[in-house]
């Protein structure tokens, strides 16, 4: 039995002939970048407007990746050092590591996004199941850190890590969007990424607490690693909470969407979501943008080393971005719904462009680092879940987890793709050669992804322009 009712994980709805956009997105037909406009202009209106952008399910959701980010934030707060400064390895192996997080996540996205879209014998879909085996898979990985001391086995923890990521990634964002109303999505999103980006905070800081009142060295030298295994044990037990809370609080059913057709979904029919304009302008955008987003490991060990600060501080310095993030998350989300979810998404990385700029900058200080850190959070406060709202705006309802696992999949590989070569050119040219480059080659993917937005078929996705059917049966498998 379920403590939350899953009549409750709706948002109100309001009758169909006030909210126009309601059969494009339940039909996957609209795009979702238009202004929303409401029907009340009384006080009563707008605050049943602002009850109905977040509902239970999506604040539960959160509470779930909060806690579950606290978890993982522990390990990539001190991750880096554990690596590089106790264990030796290289940038580019470092690299190798770092983008394999991202690549893994990918290999089985595609999967969770399908597994959790097929139902079963009682109608309902498996959102909640996949998801919960991927928060699962995840929190079991993190005692097996206190047992590994290899880079070969360190690499395969993460990989296995990275996989319950992947798994329930799709799974978690269809069932947000699946709950909240078309004209609020961005506002959701923006309240389960700050929830989500209040753990990335507290976990930085958690294990910086762990580390101190282990009482062990930071490995400065290669020594002692009790403060390490102190991190990987409480964040172990954070973890294993995450899923106890969505087992007991997430309802099951989640849609009210029924099945175009009786037919169980395909695996390979995910790739023929491309046929939808919308998702594949957003797929090409966010591959090419992915391949120039430095990983953030990378540019907290820049950081790091352009100030010199001591090496017990480096997990504190993820708070800036995570705070930066947090604060911006929700009202982001809300201009995204008012002046269009690409729109916000392009502009974001112009933001992350003027964060390299400004670390390669002659200009220096402890203020220099602070206004990148804050440009960064600003970035994935501006992109992160702008990404998801936009990509379900395109999808039908049947097919939301393979249609946002399809989005995310091509912006984790360039991501991997990014962080191999970031490594490789780190270890032959220098961390701050290497940053030129990448901030060079943002520029040109920003430029490029502007243009394949202003493509003739992105008419229909402008503020004020009618909504134009995107997909039709012949074109989405069902």
């Amino acid at each position: 039995m379920y403590v939350a009712d899953s009549r409750s994980s709706k948002a109100p709805v309001a009758p169909a002939e006030t909210r126009p956009g309601r059969r494009e997105a339940a039909d996957g037909t609209g795009t979702g970048d238009g202004p929303r406009t409401g029907t009340g202009s009384t006080g009563d209106g707008r605050r049943t407007a602002v009850r109905a952008a977040v509902p239970g399910t999506v604040v539960v959701l959160g509470v779930v990746s909060l806690v579950t980010d606290i978890s993982s934030e522990m390990v990539s707060a001190v991750l880096p050092l554990y690596l590089l400064t106790g264990l030796g390895l290289s940038p580019l192996g470092f690299g190798l590591l770092d983008g394999i997080q991202n690549g893994f996540s990918a290999v089985v996205r595609l999967l969770g996004g399908h597994l959790a879209d097929r139902r079963g014998r009682d109608g309902a879909s498996r959102h909640k199941a996949v998801a919960a085996f991927g928060y699962g898979l995840s929190a079991l990985c993190k005692p097996l850190l206190l047992l590994v001391h290899t880079v070969p086995l360190i690499g395969a923890v993460i990989a296995v890590d990275r996989t319950g990521k992947g798994l329930r990634t799709a799974p978690r964002d269809a069932m947000i969007s699946l709950a909240t109303e078309p004209a609020h999505r961005g506002r959701a999103f923006g309240v389960h990424r700050a929830m989500d980006t209040a753990g990335a905070l507290l976990g930085p800081l958690t294990a910086f607490l762990v580390l101190r009142l282990a009482g062990g060295p930071m490995l400065a030298d290669g020594g002692q690693q009790q403060g390490y295994h102190a991190v990987f044990a409480v964040s172990a037990c954070v973890a294993v909470l995450g899923v106890l809370v969505l087992l007991l609080f997430v309802p099951n059913r989640l849609d009210g969407a029924e099945p175009s057709s009786d037919t169980r979904p395909r695996l390979r029919d995910g790739l023929a979501l491309l046929r939808i304009p919308g998702l594949r302008r957003l797929t090409v955008c966010a591959v090419l943008l992915g391949l120039t987003t430095v990983s953030d490991s990378f540019l907290y060990l820049l950081v790091q080393r352009r100030l010199g600060l001591s090496v017990e501080y480096f997990p504190l310095l993820p708070l800036g971005t995570a705070g930066a993030f947090l604060l911006l998350a929700v009202p982001l989300g809300a201009l995204a719904d008012r002046i269009g979810r690409r729109r916000l998404f392009l502009a974001g990385h112009g933001v992350l462009l003027l964060a390299y700029g400004l670390l390669l900058s002659p200009l220096d200080g402890p203020a220099v680092v602070v206004c990148v850190l804050l440009l960064h959070g600003s970035f994935y406060a501006a992109t992160d879940g702008v990404l998801a709202a936009a990509a379900a705006d395109t999808v039908p309802a049947e097919r939301r987890g393979a249609g946002l696992a399809l989005v995310g999949t091509g912006q984790a590989l360039a991501r991997f793709a990014c962080s191999l070569a970031f490594g490789a050119l780190w270890s032959a040219v220098g961390g701050t050669t290497a940053l030129t480059w990448s901030a060079l080659a943002l520029a040109g993917c920003v430029t490029g992804a502007a243009f394949v937005l202003r493509e003739p078929a992105a008419a229909a996705d402008a503020p004020g322009a009618p909504a134009a059917p995107t997909t039709d049966d012949s074109e989405v498998p069902s």
